[in-house]
């Protein structure tokens, strides 16, 4: 099907090429965006309360129990969860993407989900499901067994419960990493691997999965860091159990009374650890490539498991039952229970609860309009940015498209609690007094997804032809005339991709909105946070299941979008 651009207007002298004072604008504000807090935390953290030059903040941090222990709290939990999410993940995607496993578009639909299902609210469904004492899964446990009052199967309240929980919704990161390196492998390897006399299984270690080795490392580096900066599910079960994470001793120190300074401390090291360990998969992410020599390479041909299909199903299955089935069942059941310990039953159905956060709760209506209005906007203003950031530098269209490039990836590397810490201590004081305001979390969720929808653009970018474009620019049009008439309508799918995009990441981003919501500005992801505080998980699950029915719909509209019908988000937050 052949896309026609909109026709460029005629009879018109060709206008200003205002190319130079764009990507001037757009520079400034990325330097806002990005530099204004990253350096503010920098500033903080080497300054007292006078402004007098001092290292005692990190003095403290390297040698209080209080700052250390949690940091080696972080690093054993990152580590736990980066190796189960290999152990796990990368036999999946290899049976996804190599094998003849039924059902495997159910299976990639289903990892899709745990993709998409925000990490605190996997948190509290478990918790809902397995807390010692009114779990429902210890519940069931203790009326099958007998067992006593005081004795449970499973405890999330612990160190382990942490780093399953986590796993369960970072596996995909390092799955879709392996399935689409699997992919991507020719059959022509393989194959000549079996003409000499080499098994399925020789062929598999000595060809396959040395050539996925790179995307198996790069997907464990990418789970370790989502484990390492993850505020709302150790804020969930960690501090129950008595322990802090690094984030959330950065939140506690923004308790009454607030450190500041050794806040903006304590997050300058997940600053930096972040920067290397995404230097690193870049690194590895970059070394993966082949070249197939004399002629088009073939598609890879599934290896045959026999009688070992519908077991290898069967243990998809149970891994995603973790992370979506149970999950969903017990925010299902507890949204609509008087009493969620207790069974299923028409005298335990109630409406209550959906009556209470529609109705009762003062705060619903607020934090849905926050969180609606703060999505739109964003996605909007973000996906803008990215759009014209992306051609300038895709095009090497003005000199310091380098830069341009560089700032709009550089949020990737910053955590959203110290992007948090850092906004605080940027816009609570003259000249730019924003906290308290909306505006002060536009700029956050813009800073946070604008990465992704630079990627997203990016590479939808370099399907269309720059001839395209030169022809507009003899006809007299200037840059951003070719960019709104000729380049934009041809990158609709991907823009409305990146839309949804930021959409999405905004709806469920809590890591930032958690340092910088006041009582007007709440929005639906810290009221599920605050919500767990109190104890009411029927209102929780009634919530939660508002925000994943919000969305499935926009990633299934987005996939209704022809030539979107693969499409995957990059990098879930929260």
């Amino acid at each position: 099907m052949t896309t026609i651009a909109a026709p460029l207007p005629r009879g018109r002298p060709r206008g200003i090429d205002l190319s130079r004072p764009v990507m001037l604008g757009l520079a400034a504000v990325l330097c806002v965006l990005i530099v204004l807090p990253v350096s503010q935390l920098a500033w903080h953290a080497v300054v007292d309360r006078d402004g007098a030059p001092t290292l005692e903040n990190f003095r403290r941090l390297w040698s209080d129990p209080a700052f250390v222990e949690p940091m080696l709290t972080t690093l054993t939990l990152a580590t736990s969860v980066s190796v189960a999410c290999c152990v796990v993940a990368a036999p999946i995607g290899w049976l996804v993407a190599r094998t003849d496993l039924p059902f495997t578009g159910v299976v990639r639909a289903l990892v899709m989900a745990s993709f998409v299902t925000p990490p605190f609210l996997g948190a509290v469904a478990w918790e809902i499901l397995a807390a010692p004492n009114s779990g429902l899964l210890n519940q069931w446990y203790r009326s099958l067994t007998g067992a006593g009052t005081d004795e449970y199967l499973v405890n999330v309240y612990s160190m382990g419960g942490l780093i399953f929980v986590i796993a369960c919704y970072t596996f995909p990161y390092v799955f879709v990493l392996v399935s689409n390196a699997l992919d991507r492998i020719p059959s022509d390897l393989e194959d000549a691997s079996a003409i000499l006399g080499g098994r399925t299984w020789r062929t598999a270690a000595r060809i396959t999965i040395p050539l996925a080795l790179p995307a198996l490392l790069a997907g464990g580096l990418v789970a370790f860091l989502q484990a390492m900066i993850l505020f709302g599910s150790p804020a969930i079960l960690a501090l129950p159990a008595g322990f802090h994470t690094m984030t959330t001793k950065i939140w506690s120190l923004f308790q009454y009374p607030p450190k500041p300074g050794l806040a903006a401390a304590a997050a300058l090291p997940l600053l930096l650890i972040t920067i290397v360990l995404l230097r690193g998969q870049q690194w590895l992410m970059g070394r993966r490539g082949y070249t197939v020599v004399g002629g088009r390479s073939g598609r890879p041909r599934p290896t045959a498991l026999g009688l070992l299909r519908w077991p290898a199903l069967g243990l998809c299955l149970a891994v995603l039952a973790c992370s979506v089935f149970l999950p969903y069942g017990a925010l299902v059941k507890t949204a609509f229970s008087r009493v969620p310990s207790q069974p299923v039953s028409f005298d335990n159905l109630t409406l209550q609860h959906v009556r209470f956060v529609l109705f009762e709760f003062s705060g619903t209506r607020l934090a849905l309009q926050n969180t609606f209005l703060l999505g739109v906007l964003s996605a909007t203003l973000g996906t803008g940015l990215a759009l014209v950031v992306a051609y300038l530098s895709g095009r090497r269209a003005v000199p310091g498209h380098r830069t341009l490039a560089f700032l709009a990836t550089a949020p990737v590397s910053i955590p959203g609690i110290v992007l948090g810490v850092g906004l605080f201590l940027s816009y609570t004081r003259p000249p730019f007094v924003l906290y308290g305001t909306l505006w002060i979390l536009l700029i956050a969720y813009i800073t946070i997804e604008l990465p992704a929808a630079y990627q997203q653009l990016q590479s939808a970018l370099k399907a269309v032809h720059p001839e395209l474009e030169e022809a507009s620019r003899i006809l007299g049009a200037t840059r951003l005339q070719a960019l709104g008439h000729v380049t934009a309508p041809l990158l609709r799918s991907g823009v409305i991709a990146a839309w949804c995009f930021v959409f999405i990441g905004t709806m469920r981003e809590l890591s930032a909105a958690i340092m910088l919501f006041t009582a007007d500005t709440k929005v639906i992801s810290v009221v599920i946070f605050d919500l767990n505080e109190s104890g009411d998980l029927g209102a929780i699950s009634v919530l939660g299941i508002a925000m994943l029915l919000i969305t499935f719909a926009v990633v299934l509209l987005v996939n209704r979008i022809p030539g979107l019908g693969g499409w995957r988000p990059a990098r879930p937050g929260g």
